[in-house]
C-alpha cells in the first residue's frame, strides 16, 4: 500500500526544513527519512526534517532531525516556522503557544497580520556557559584560546539548550568554514560535538555571523547560534545585550534581557511550498 505524506517546506532566515504534521501522518524511522529527503538533488532538499506533534505538557511538540539523521535538541528558526505553520493552517487560534522540545518548553509569541503570521518571537530561555572537557575535567570556556590548523582563536562556549562555540574575529570573510567547521565540531573539548559560529562585530548592536551546524554543516542561519553569538558578544564586551545578528540567509533580532536573564529571538518565518511525497 502506498502512503502519501503531505509536507511543507519552510525557512527562517534561510535555515530550511521539511515540516510534517504527525497529528495527521505517522512517521516511522525519521532519522532515515531526514537523510533521504534532505538531499537537494534526489530529495526535497533541506537542512533536515521537523515533526510537529502533540504533547502532554505543552500545546504542541517539536522533533528535529538534521540532514545527517542525528536528532537536534532545539532550533530557534524551526520553532518560529512551527508557530506560523500552526496558525496559518488554522490548527490553533492562539497567538501565544508553548512548544515541547528536547531542550525544554519554549514560548512563542506570534505577530499576526491579517490571517497570517508575519514574525515570531521565541523565549529561548536562559543561556549557560557550556562546559567543555579538558584533560578529563569539565571547565567553562570564555574567550579562551583554541588552536586549529596552526591558527589560534579566542572562543566562548555557550549553551542555548544545545552547545555552541562562538569565535569573534576581525574579518569573517577570511574563514574557510568548510575546512575549519568540521574540525571544530569534533574538537576533543566537545565529546558530543558542537555547533560553531564565527562572528564579526560591525558595531555595538550589529554582528555578522556564519555558522557550521552540528549534523548539518554550513547552513544559511541558526537561531540558537544567533542567540549564543549575542550572549557571547555581551559576555566578552563586544556588543550590547540587544543586537541584530546578520547571517547568510537573513537577520534576527536577539535580546538578552537583563531583568529575567532570558534570551528573546525575533524574526520572520516563510512558507516556501507544499507538496506530497511517497513513503
Amino acid at each position: 500500500m502506498t502512503n502519501l505524506i503531505k509536507f511543507t517546506k519552510m525557512h527562517g532566515a534561510g535555515n530550511d526544513y521539511i515540516y510534517v504534521n504527525t497529528l495527521k501522518y505517522s512517521i516511522d524511522h525519521p532519522e532515515e527519512l531526514a537523510i533521504k529527503w534532505s538531499k537537494y538533488h534526489t530529495g526535497i532538499g533541506s537542512d533536515g526534517l521537523v515533526l510537529i506533534g502533540k504533547s502532554p505538557i505543552a500545546d504542541f511538540s517539536m522533533r528535529i532531525f538534521n540532514a545527517d539523521g542525528s536528532e537536534a535538541m532545539m532550533c530557534g528558526n524551526a520553532s518560529r516556522c512551527i508557530g506560523k505553520y500552526l496558525y496559518d493552517n488554522k490548527i490553533t487560534e492562539k497567538e501565544d503557544i508553548t512548544l515541547d522540545t528536547l531542550s525544554g518548553i519554549k514560548h512563542l509569541h506570534l505577530a499576526v497580520s491579517g490571517d497570517k503570521v508575519s514574525k515570531v518571537t521565541v523565549d529561548m530561555g536562559s543561556p549557560k556557559l557550556e562546559e567543555v572537557l579538558v584533560n578529563g575535567n569539565s571547565e567553562n570556556l570564555v574567550s579562551a584560546e583554541i588552536t586549529v590548523n596552526n591558527q589560534t582563536y579566542k572562543a566562548t562556549a555557550i549553551s542555548m539548550g544545545n552547545p555552541h562555540l562562538v569565535i569573534y574575529i576581525d574579518d569573517i570573510e577570511k574563514i574557510d568554514l568548510p575546512v575549519i567547521g568540521p574540525i571544530l565540531e569534533r574538537h576533543p573539548f566537545f565529546p558530543n560535538r558542537v555547533n560553531v559560529e564565527f562572528a564579526q562585530k560591525i558595531d555595538n548592536k550589529t554582528v555578522r555571523m556564519r555558522v557550521w551546524e552540528r549534523g548539518s554543516g554550513i547552513t544559511m542561519a541558526c537561531g540558537t547560534g544567533a542567540c549564543a553569538t549575542a550572549v557571547a558578544g555581551s559576555i566578552i564586551g563586544q556588543t550590547e545585550r540587544d543586537v541584530e545578528i546578520i547571517m547568510d540567509g537573513g537577520s534576527l533580532n536577539i535580546k538578552w534581557d537583563e531583568q529575567t536573564d532570558r534570551v528573546f529571538m525575533t524574526g520572520e518565518a516563510v512558507t516556501v511550498f507544499e507538496g506530497e511525497i511517497t513513503l
